[in-house]
């Protein structure tokens, strides 16, 4: 056993031999444990073949292994009063459980089993077919749903970092558990896995069934993604409703990327809360839209920033053209009162995640999944800190300067064009 071991803070590391990353944190006050398995590895890993395939595997692990089936997966769980979950994103997968803290082995068996022993019986995966199949109808039919996929796919043209994580009707009924196991094989290595665990918890003991359950899997070398190339560009879907739902977006930063913090504000003061600028012209001033707000998703190697609200169709292009108004003001004379204001909501949203062991445990797996250490709160905080008003406009003023990507849906002929938008943008 060739383990490597280091402590960060209160936080106990310890990487086994193949690649794979423990992590704990002990929480006196704490009588649960909160634990989980994040692989580094999401949609945008996916072949267009295996477009949907990620999220496919997420639902397919509670269906049954070689020694549980789907109802004893739930049952050994819910025996002991604990609860799982899984979730896929664009770049991560996640699976979790909660028990007491005397029964982490009973959680963390059931985690292994799921994620080395799935079975993926043939009549399971045909019924989970059929689920998936039903959510992505679900989608297609809720518009402020559908107009995020297709701002997504708008914005990253043809690449699986666009992709929805859902798949498509006709890639989720190919797939078989062939496809499926060489995904696995491929993807879910232990190089790309971190156990994480806060609450009741033992290191030592966590580590050594961490070892029996994974320490035999094979390290292979992992493989990256495709770099993510924002193409903007847009997307009008015109339908009958009553109110026509918008996204206006421009190439954002990576969570790499030393702007990212100045970007990440700049998004917050114009459209991040009941004191943006956009939520008070365009909601309280003009009374345009129920809710309007901006936001800025960072990737590992890319990002994205952008602005979603919903509008009647006589008010569409009122609603576009002051919100473009806000935005290129906003990059002229953000204050310093508006920063302090946007640094302690921040903050706020840091902390607050971290109150919680399920929120500790998801920051330092995919912290360690990333920059392969834990980035302190403290170091968070000092970044954030340093940043004045010049810094914050200027990140402004480099966001609006890329290329604009709209996705729109509804009743949207009173939309400007794309160069005209783009116009607005420059001021």
């Amino acid at each position: 056993m060739n383990q490597h071991f280091v402590r960060e803070k209160r936080i106990d590391i310890t990487t086994l031999s193949n690649g794979l990353m423990v992590a704990t944190e002990r929480m006196p006050e704490i009588a649960t444990a909160t634990l989980g398995v994040w692989v580094g590895t999401g949609s945008r890993h996916e072949e267009p073949h295996e477009h949907g395939l990620s999220h496919l595997i997420e639902h397919m692990a509670f269906k049954g292994t070689a020694r549980r089936s789907a109802r004893q997966i739930a049952e050994d769980i819910e025996n002991v009063g604990g609860d799982i979950n899984a979730a896929t994103s664009v770049e991560y997968t996640s699976y979790t459980a909660r028990v007491l803290g005397e029964n982490v082995d009973v959680a963390l068996d059931v985690l292994g089993d799921i994620l080395i022993n799935s079975a993926f019986d043939a009549g399971e995966l045909a019924r989970e077919k059929g689920v998936i199949l039903q959510e992505y109808a679900a989608v297609e039919d809720t518009p402020d749903d559908l107009i995020y996929d297709a701002f997504m796919e708008t914005a990253f043209a043809g690449q699986a970092v666009g992709r929805p994580i859902l798949g498509t009707p006709d890639t989720i009924k190919s797939f078989d558990e062939a496809t499926i196991r060489a995904f696995l094989a491929r993807e879910y290595t232990p190089g790309k896995m971190v156990l994480a665990a806060a609450g009741d918890v033992d290191h030592a003991r966590i580590v050594d069934i961490a070892e029996r359950l994974f320490g035999a899997m094979p390290a292979v070398e992992a493989r990256q993604p495709e770099p993510g190339r924002y193409t903007g560009g847009e997307r009008r879907i015109s339908r009958k409703l009553e109110q026509a739902n918008l996204v206006l977006g421009l190439p954002g930063l990576s969570f790499k990327d030393p702007g990212y913090y100045g970007a990440h504000l700049f998004a917050h003061m114009l459209g991040g809360g009941l004191t943006s600028r956009l939520w008070h012209e365009v909601r309280e001033t003009r009374g345009l839209a129920y809710s309007i707000d901006s936001f800025h998703w960072p990737f590992s190697d890319c990002g994205l920033f952008g602005i979603g609200a919903g509008t009647g169709a006589s008010d569409v292009r009122e609603l576009m053209d002051v919100t473009l108004a806000c935005m290129a003001q906003a990059t002229q004379d953000i204050s310093e009162v508006e920063l302090v204001r946007a640094k302690a909501q921040m903050k706020v949203a840091l902390l607050t995640a971290l109150e919680t062991p399920g929120g500790r445990i998801e920051r330092v797996a995919r912290q360690l999944l990333s920059w392969g250490r834990v980035v302190e709160s403290e170091e968070i905080v000092r970044k954030v800190d340093a940043l004045e008003v010049e810094h914050v406009r200027e990140a402004g003023r480099v966001l609006l300067q890329g290329a604009p990507t709209l996705a729109a849906i509804g009743p949207i002929k009173g939309l400007p064009s794309l160069d005209i938008i783009a116009s607005g943008l420059r001021g």
